[in-house]
């Protein structure tokens, strides 16, 4: 019982007070729940059903679902295995998880679990598996991209990546390609050991299965405009303090503050420099409106950005 306490109470650490940051919060999660219900059903009705196997923990899922002649559900084993992830998460690394993680962990897995019992083991195109690798490819890439813009995460395999990278000089995103790689390629073995398939149409369920790794990749980086490309902003306001103090205790990013002088006003003024990554633009310049809706801002793309919290000279 004390568990659960402390489990809710965790939980109404993360909801906001303030009712215009409530109803923010409460959009984002529509938008991510609309996501996922859109990436379980590119999942179930073109990439499980039609025999492919994708990354992640739901490629993992899918193994286990043909390896043992389709008795253990895809959302089952999907939860169960992000649930142990999350544990041994929460365990090394802290409760760094937000809410939206653990969210999407088990909505997911509901909405799966939703569209095979909907859909079946029906195949949409039967007949095309290389379309289907891309249709699913890009609705779970387009999925995926529209809630990482609302802060939402999928979990699985990203748990993987923190753990290994906190050891380890590896980058998460290296890690997650290693492990896609690994689950994909797995599939030659699920399909031509344990099905009996012939040699070239397992393979052929590996090349489809790197099909959908290479469209989802393209989507997500065309859906949040490139995960790593970054902005400079500059920020001229008479709540300089709370918009700094927003920055850096909400979006956790460094501020530097410049002390001007506007030449036509002869009045100082303080100007806040601040570099982020693309993706994370819209909430900040939402939040800055909330403050000073007659803030001045100048914005400007960041064609290289090296240092914490960025880039690493190579």
């Amino acid at each position: 019982m004390q568990v659960f306490k402390k489990a809710w109470d965790w939980v109404k650490k993360g909801v906001p007070t303030d009712p215009k940051l409530l109803r923010r919060e409460i959009k984002s999660y529509v938008f991510i729940t609309f996501c996922l219900a859109l990436y379980a059903f590119g999942l179930v009705t073109f990439i499980i059903n039609s025999g492919i196997v994708s990354g992640g923990v739901n490629g993992i899922a899918t193994l286990i679902f043909y390896a043992t002649n389709k008795t253990i559900p895809v959302a089952a084993s999907a939860f169960v295995i992000n649930m142990v992830l999350l544990l041994i998460g929460f365990k090394i690394l802290g409760k760094g998880f937000g809410f939206k993680t653990i969210y999407a962990c088990i909505m997911l897995s509901v909405f799966v679990a939703m569209w095979t019992g909907i859909i079946g083991d029906f195949p949409l195109l039967a007949d095309d598996k290389l379309l289907s690798a891309v249709i699913g490819g890009a609705l779970i890439g387009l999925s995926i991209g529209i809630s990482f813009n609302y802060g939402g995460s999928t979990g699985g395999t990203d748990i993987i990546a923190l753990i290994v990278s906190k050891f380890y000089n590896i980058s998460p995103g290296r890690v997650i390609l290693l492990c896609d790689i690994f689950i994909i390629s797995s599939s030659f073995l699920v399909f031509h050991v344990f099905n009996g398939h012939p040699v070239d149409e397992s393979i052929r369920v590996v090349l489809y299965g790197f099909v959908v790794m290479a469209v989802t990749s393209y989507t997500i980086d065309l859906i949040v405009l490139g995960s790593r490309a970054s902005v400079q902003i500059l920020v001229n306001s008479t709540k300089y303090r709370e918009i700094a103090d927003m920055i850096v205790d909400e979006k956790k990013r460094g501020v530097t503050l410049l002390h001007a002088e506007g030449y036509y006003s002869k009045q100082e003024s303080q100007v806040l420099l601040l570099v982020v990554r693309k993706y994370e633009l819209q909430s900040i310049l939402r939040r800055i409106k909330d403050i000073d809706p007659k803030a001045f801002m100048s914005i400007t793309n960041a064609t290289g950005v090296y240092g914490k919290g960025f880039d690493n000279i190579k």
